[in-house]
């Protein structure tokens, strides 16, 4: 429940921003649809509007301290992981070109296999398109996909590609990430999962609702009614929304052949299965590497032998759970803060060259 100090805080604000514009209530309006309903798009239009202010250089200063209140007022009463979120949503929504997406899809490391899937996958939906605009009928397949394979195979980062090929070519209209898991999909009590996922299903149409270790709707004690009841909305918007909205669904492999089985009519609502395999040692190295570089750090050589040592050793032991490229990143943030303690250590100025430098010492012994 947002409390009334929220409110009141933040219809004033965007009166205020209204009034200095000249504008007829258009922000005090979003305010008041956010704090009675909570409602996601109202929140977005109204960080989209106020981007924009902080772009008019013209307006006086005390509109963007205004501005800048209302976000901070956001984020203090909706979480700041939400409003990062939407953030994240406003930005993937923007118009992007095809040929900048396959860029950043190359620029994995490995999944040759699944990248070229993909490709693939854009060169049959092009063609579709041409054939209606052809006045040609076009494939009755569905948008939706299943992503299989371990933690840590990069299935998150390509879902998000995904949604935003999609939308950069026309398929979807809005281009909007959405991840959810079990407990955005069933609800606490009898009766009230149908009406959650719908509610999920609106936020999604348009872009990509991205449903991770999907199998866990059926994984517990009250999988015969409150899952099957989940799965039954979930797997009648599949067919209802198919030209607007994509569903990917994702986990270990086996474990969704069991989720497909739990209800007759799911898995042939999804026309396209990925495998994403395991990372080579190899391309666990390289991982390490881009991670380095895209946060300011430069590696030396034998600092590079100790951390494929470290891998190797991880990759001996490896189980079904073993976690991919979590693994390198749970290895980079301890490598870091070694290197924070060691440099704070020093009695020393600390360049910016000692900044940059991660030593075999660093890294921590297998």
């Amino acid at each position: 429940m947002i409390s009334d100090n929220y409110k009141h805080q933040l219809v004033k604000g965007t009166r205020q921003i209204d009034l200095s514009l000249g504008r007829d209530s258009e922000f005090e309006k979003l305010a008041q649809e956010i704090t009675d309903e909570q409602n996601d798009k109202a929140i977005l239009e109204l960080i989209k509007n106020l981007g924009v202010l902080s772009k008019q250089q013209f307006l006086p200063n005390k509109i963007d301290q205004k501005q800048e209140k209302l976000i901070e007022i956001l984020c203090a009463f909706l979480g700041a992981s939400k409003v990062d979120g939407l953030f994240q949503t406003l930005k993937e929504s923007s118009n992007i070109s095809v040929d900048e997406i396959l860029i950043q899809l190359d620029e994995l490391v490995g999944l040759e296999h699944v990248k070229q899937q993909v490709r693939d996958l854009i060169d049959f939906n092009q063609i579709q398109q041409l054939r209606v605009k052809n006045g040609l009928k076009k494939s009755n397949k569905t948008l939706h996909m299943a992503f299989l394979g371990n933690p840590g195979t990069a299935k998150t980062t390509v879902a998000r590609i995904v949604g935003r090929m999609y939308k950069a070519i026309g398929l979807l209209s809005k281009g909007q990430f959405i991840e959810a898991s079990r407990t955005d999909l069933i609800a606490e009590y009898q009766g009230q999962t149908a009406i959650k996922v719908k509610r999920l299903i609106n936020r999604a149409r348009g872009g990509v609702l991205f449903i991770d270790e999907a199998y866990s709707i059926t994984e517990n004690d009250h999988s015969d009614s409150y899952g099957r009841e989940s799965l039954t909305e979930l797997t009648k918007a599949l067919e209802d929304y198919r030209d607007d909205l994509v569903v990917i669904v994702a986990g270990y492999t086996d474990l969704m052949e069991k989720f497909f089985e739990s209800n007759p009519g799911l898995k042939s609502r999804f026309n396209t299965f990925i495998s994403f395999n395991d990372y080579s040692l190899d391309e666990l190295v390289e991982i390490f590497k881009y991670t380095c570089k895209q946060n300011d750090y430069s590696v030396e050589g034998q600092a590079i032998a100790s951390v494929r040592d470290w891998l190797w050793a991880k990759l001996d032991k490896k189980d079904e759970h073993f976690s991919n490229g979590r693994l390198v990143r749970n290895l980079f943030d301890d490598i870091t803060l070694n290197q924070s303690k060691r440099l704070s250590a020093l009695k020393s100025e600390i360049s910016k060259e000692m900044l940059l430098l991660l030593i075999a010492e660093d890294v921590p012994t297998t």
